[in-house]
């Protein structure tokens, strides 16, 4: 008897032994929250894109922050759980796969679902970073700031007092990760792509630079993607319902 899609994933996952898991923004909006190109998505909005920019940052601090905090640290975001899409890969981490996951997405889910091995190639919602001495912060440190400040002081006692960024990626940086990324492709057996669709570069070109002859490429979307014709699987439809039938109960 055949295997039906689902089953075929799960077979190829067993017979695997470095899966790399990419994930993009159709796997959070089964979470609730919004993706950002769609019709409807975030950066439809243009005035929104511009003030999510390092420049604005530098130029207009105090409203770039109050953007940042109306966009994202709200309940949307904050209040979100981890759907089959992200509690799978944490899944089969568990069963003692070695699973990457890579992810655009900025909300923290693939970590609350327990995954542990987790790049966030456009960073995370819940930080913020001083540029000068790159001294780390969480969301509740500085969420109650109007435009928070670096607070770290050297042994001279002065303190660095340097305007915050978010650790999320903005518009005019660099991704994190790409490297990691880039090896990790190289080196898979099984690379697994979830709910984005491939459009955006330079993470729609990492699928290219896998093992061609011996990486299985596995789509999950509910869009078509420019390489579901050299993929050894497509599975069409919303991403967390599809991979709810492989989840233990």
């Amino acid at each position: 008897m055949a295997l039906s899609d689902t089953e075929q994933l799960a077979q190829w996952v067993e017979d695997s032994q470095h899966i790399v898991v990419l994930t993009g923004a159709g796997i959070s909006t089964e979470s609730g929250i919004a993706d950002f190109r769609s019709e409807d998505g975030l950066w439809r909005d243009e005035t929104l894109m511009t003030s999510m920019s390092e420049g604005f940052l530098k130029m207009f601090p105090r409203e770039f922050w109050q953007q940042f905090r109306d966009t994202f640290w709200v309940p949307e975001y904050l209040n979100a759980k981890p759907n089959p899409a992200h509690l799978l890969p944490a899944m089969w981490e568990r069963r003692g796969k070695n699973i990457q996951i890579f992810t655009q997405n900025v909300d923290g889910l693939h970590q609350l679902a327990g995954s542990t091995k987790v790049w966030e190639l456009h960073g995370n919602i819940r930080s913020a970073y001083c540029p000068r001495c790159r001294e780390r912060y969480s969301m509740e440190d500085v969420i109650v700031r109007d435009v928070p400040r670096c607070s770290w002081m050297n042994i001279k006692g002065d303190i660095c007092d340097s305007i915050l960024y978010p650790g999320m990626v903005l518009f005019e940086q660099s991704i994190h990760h790409y490297i990691e990324a880039f090896d990790a492709v190289r080196h898979c057996d099984l690379l697994l792509i979830m709910g984005t669709s491939l459009s955006v570069d330079p993470v729609a070109d990492l699928p290219n630079h896998r093992p061609h002859n011996t990486a299985k490429m596995v789509i999950v979307n509910l869009a078509p993607t420019y390489l579901d014709g050299e993929a050894d699987l497509v599975i069409r439809g919303r991403v967390g319902e599809v991979l709810s039938q492989l989840l233990e109960p």
